[in-house]
């Protein structure tokens, strides 16, 4: 199989990848079990692509089942280095409508007891997370959510709560007090593992509500689904847009996370770690 760099993934709404030419399905297993679902790997624009809906065909996994290790490595399997994800979010802020989308650039992250890391059984690890989003990625993202003709928000702040609840009112006003621009619950751990993969990672995250902070609103996902539909559309005529925008050369930090991250001396690394590392860490073993 071509070596295939930019991978997708579809969050709610977003199960399948329109335009994929040469369309096929590619079945993984990984040391961190199976993926979501297959993974959808076809043409765009003449670039290789690899595509996996999130929550599973059917949505059928909720974000606190979701196995988010086996996810990524899947996609480094396929040789991913970019990965775009579609997030549907709720609005924290008046001004990102319902409808719009956002290219958040930070995270706070209030997910509780995700595997949040490839290390650990004896090695341990600590990566720069300081930004956790691929500027020049994001960058992309926005340029062609703009020429799609999407209302675009550039940078802000990405609260991932556990769900699979939404939120309660004082909750939704606290996570305003601090300045967050929209809330979901998926993109935690993903970007931490992302990182960890040295894949540059972004977010296009939909609006499709306001929240409960907004005149005492109460979130219904009837009225989710109405702004999802409408927003998928969109979501991918970006994509389609900004595949063969996305440089072949990775100049970003992304690409080098781990060079200098690994605290533990290669020569107490057991044979088992080894191989359930080796693909995230064995070009630094060699």
């Amino acid at each position: 199989m071509d070596k295939i760099t930019i991978g997708v993934i579809g969050g709610s709404g977003l199960y399948h990848m329109k335009d994929l030419e040469d369309h096929q399905t590619v079945s993984l297993d990984t040391p961190y079990g199976k993926p979501s679902d297959d993974y959808h790997v076809g043409t765009l624009q003449g670039k290789r692509v690899a595509f996996l809906p999130r929550h599973g065909r059917g949505h059928r996994l909720m974000p606190t089942e979701l196995p988010f290790q086996a996810n990524i490595h899947g996609f480094k399997q396929l040789g991913v280095e970019q990965l775009i994800s579609v997030s549907a979010v709720g609005s924290m802020k008046e001004e990102i409508v319902p409808g719009h989308l956002v290219t958040p650039d930070q995270f706070i992250d209030l997910t509780r007891g995700r595997p949040s890391t490839f290390f650990g059984g004896g090695v341990v690890g600590h990566i720069p997370f300081d930004k956790p989003v691929c500027d020049g990625l994001g960058d992309v993202l926005h340029h062609c959510g703009e020429g799609a003709g999407a209302v675009m928000h550039r940078g802000g702040t990405y609260v991932c709560i556990e769900g699979p609840q939404f939120s309660t009112r004082a909750e939704s006003f606290l996570y305003r007090s601090w300045g967050v621009d929209v809330i979901g619950m998926t993109n935690m751990p993903e970007a931490r593992l992302a990182r960890e993969a040295e894949m540059c990672y972004a977010t296009l995250a939909l609006a499709t509500d306001y929240d409960c902070w907004h005149d005492q609103e109460e979130v219904s996902v009837g009225q989710i689904l109405k702004i999802i539909s409408l927003n998928v559309k969109t979501a991918q005529e970006i994509i389609r847009r900004m595949v063969d925008q996305i440089p072949e050369e990775r100049t970003c930090a992304c690409a080098r996370a781990l060079e200098n991250a690994v605290l533990t001396s290669p020569d107490v690394v057991t044979p088992e770690a080894r191989e359930r590392l080796g693909l995230i860490l064995g070009k630094y073993w060699k």
